[in-house]
Parts: C-alpha cells; structure tokens; sequence
C-alpha cells in the first residue's frame, strides 16, 4: 500500500486544485489552455502562479517524502520532441488536453470530454503498440 501513497496523494491534490481553480476562477484547470494565455500574456498573474505550483510540486514531493520523484526517460530525444509536437497538435484540435477532459470534464460529466477522453486512450494504446512493434 505505501508505495500507492505518492499517487494516491498526488491525484487526490490534482483533483483538489483543479476544483479550486474551477470554483475561484470559473475556469477549468486544462494545462495547455493555462500555458497557452500565459503565453499570449492573458491573465499573467493566475496563470503563471499556476505554472509555478507545478513546477513545485518536486519539491513539495521531496520535503513528504525525503527524496526526489523517480523519473525515468527511455525514449530517444528525437521520439520524444516528435511526441511532444503530436501533443500540443492534438491539444489544439481536442480543444483541451487530458487534465482539462479528463480530470474536470468528465467529473461535470461533459460528453466532449468523453469523446476526447476515449481518443486520447485509443490513440495512446495504438501508439504504444505500434512502436513496440517497430522495436523503438
């Protein structure tokens, strides 16, 4: 069970901060919506705190637990860029991303977000086996 903890936490405080932001600000905590206006300079301050809070979440991890998150990268840098750019392309056409669709569309049981959510773990799956088919 403990080693469930961190997730188990760590969801539980996506969820917390997602309701917030939803309920303070009247907007859903989508991150490539987030880092899209704090990149067109639109509601600087908001969106930036946010940013900043995930990029402390490491930290916050390591001060419960005594050590740092364990991240490990196995793809190759060019696998990775490409999959990042097919990430951003599908935020812009899905009109959001997983933690906009998934953590609060589906809780306002938005069906958008259903759809949205079902493409991105097709789409997934499918990308997963056709690269262990290929061997990369």
């Amino acid at each position: 069970m403990y080693r469930y903890l961190p997730a188990l936490i760590g969801g539980m405080l996506i969820g917390l901060s997602a309701t917030m932001f939803l309920l303070f600000n009247g907007r859903v905590a989508g991150i490539s919506g987030i880092v899209g206006r704090l990149a067109q300079g639109v509601n600087t301050g908001l969106n930036a705190a946010f940013v900043a809070g995930l990029m402390l979440g490491p930290i916050l991890f390591h001060g419960l637990f005594g050590r740092w998150p364990v991240v490990a990268v196995t793809s190759s840098w060019p696998l990775i860029i490409c999959a990042g750019f097919l990430v951003g392309l599908g935020t812009r056409m899905g009109s959001g991303c997983t933690s906009g669709h998934g953590v609060l569309g589906l809780a306002r049981f938005s069906r958008r977000s259903v759809a949205a959510v079902v493409t991105f773990l097709a789409t997934g799956i499918a990308a997963v086996t056709i690269l262990r088919i290929a061997g990369l």
